[in-house]
Parts: structure tokens; sequence; C-alpha cells
């Protein structure tokens, strides 16, 4: 047996249609997290369309062969009338994935700058859904929201970024039991250590990986993937009793 070929694709779990016929919306999605959301939706058969907050996001997406069948927009969260626009050009939706968010390392003691990195990733996370929330309702749908480790505990560095993830969790919480008697479930995923461009120097950097890994009992990095099939999970019909819970993908992290 080639002990080197790595774990299975986390799509080999699902059902190859699990998602077929379903329409879902991945912000974000043009990169990290959030492509890796959209490409599993895709392997399974969903219809996706997944944004990016520029043009050049989003055509390096498209001229991806790997990402092939995914429509990619471009879409600013902080914009209310883009979000209903594009909201509005679907022609229903079962599954909405807010993954857009920015970090801003020190910068993020600036006021200024707090704000702004909140009104991306807390207000346009409440945004998209508050404009979701009527196609949503119509097919019983599902909003899966990113958050991260730091929904839980502080960053020095990030302050903005911590409150913002703190602030999804409620945001997570609160959503899931209004919308329930409209049929929508409300969850989260909160990611550990996952490699993506967002973490290379991190990844690159040996003095700084170490205490990163040697926190994480798994012992290494996550990948995009592995975060997807707990979206997957949350999405899916097998998740339909569950609303209103946050499920860590973090290799332990949170637990030592």
């Amino acid at each position: 047996m080639n002990t080197d070929a790595g774990p299975p694709p986390v799509t080999t779990a699902y059902a190859p249609d699990l998602f077929a016929e379903r329409t879902v919306l991945i912000t974000g999605g043009t990169s990290g997290i959030g492509l890796g959301v959209a490409r599993a939706f895709k392997t399974l058969g969903a219809r996706v369309t997944a944004t990016g907050a520029t043009e050049a996001e989003r055509q390096r997406a498209a001229d991806d062969p790997a990402n092939d069948g995914i429509a990619f927009a471009v879409l600013d969260v902080r914009n209310a009338a883009d979000i209903e626009r594009l909201v509005g050009t679907l022609d229903g939706l079962d599954v909405l994935v807010n993954a857009a968010g920015v970090i801003r390392r020190d910068a993020e003691h600036d006021p200024d700058v707090f704000a702004d990195v909140i009104d991306i990733n807390l207000t346009g996370t409440m945004r998209v859904s508050a404009a979701a929330k009527t196609k949503l309702a119509e097919r019983r749908g599902a909003v899966v929201n990113v958050a991260s480790m730091l929904t839980f505990f502080g960053g020095p560095r990030v302050p903005a970024y911590s409150a913002s993830k703190g602030g999804i969790g409620q945001l997570t919480k609160s959503l899931a039991a209004a919308w329930a008697g409209d049929g929508i479930r409300v969850n989260a995923v909160a990611p550990g250590w996952i490699a993506t461009p967002l973490t290379e120097a991190l990844q690159q950097d040996e003095e700084r990986s170490r205490p990163i890994l040697s926190r994480t009992p798994m012992g290494r990095w996550g990948t995009p993937e592995e975060v997807a099939g707990g979206v997957l999970f949350l999405a899916s019909p097998a998740a339909r009793f569950v609303t209103g819970a946050i499920l860590a993908i973090d290799g332990g992290y949170l637990v030592v």
C-alpha cells in the first residue's frame, strides 16, 4: 500500500450527487478556504457562484482550470446595493457560505482600520445573510459562516479580526434562533491554522510555525478541503437538526 498518497479527498466521504440541482453562494470564494469550499460543492453537483472583492481576484480564479464549472463574480460585501443585485440574479438559493474576510495585523489598533475590518468580516456577513434570507427560506436552506479559533480567544495583533470573529459566533447563534421558524439553519465552522496564501509566510518560517504545530495535537497544518468537509456536513441533510453550532476544524488546537 502506498503510504505517501495521503488521505482520500474529503468529498469522497459524501454521495457524489449530494448537492445536485442545489444553488450555492460563497462570498470570499476566489482563494483559500472559500475557494476550497466552492470546489467541494461543485464536485458534489452544486451550481456554485463564488465571489471575490476585486476583478483581479475574480479573473485569477476564473482562469484556473481547476475551477471550471464555478461562476465567479465581484462583490464588495460593504456595498448593500451590489449584494442585493447579485442575490437577485440567482434563481433560488439553497446554501450561503459567508467566507469573505480580511485581516490587518498590527494595523487593526488604528480605530479606522478596526472599523473597516469589522465592516467587512462581521457586518458584511450580516448584509449578505439578510439579503439572502427570502430565497433561503423559500428552499429551507442553510447558512454556514466562517468563524475562527479567534472566535474563542483574543489575538493581540488582530483586535478587529478577533472581535469580528467573536461577533460571527454570536451572530450565528442569534440568526439560528431568529430564522429557525423560516426553516433556515445557521451554523459556523471555526478553522484553526489552515495552509492558505494568508498563512504562507507563517508556514515558511520555522521559528514562527513551530509553536503553532507544537500546540496542535494533530501536529500539522489543515487544508481548505478539510474545512470544506465540515461546511458540506453542516449544509447537508445529515445536519438537518443542527443549528446555532460552531464546529471547530483545528486539529485539536482549541482543546490544549
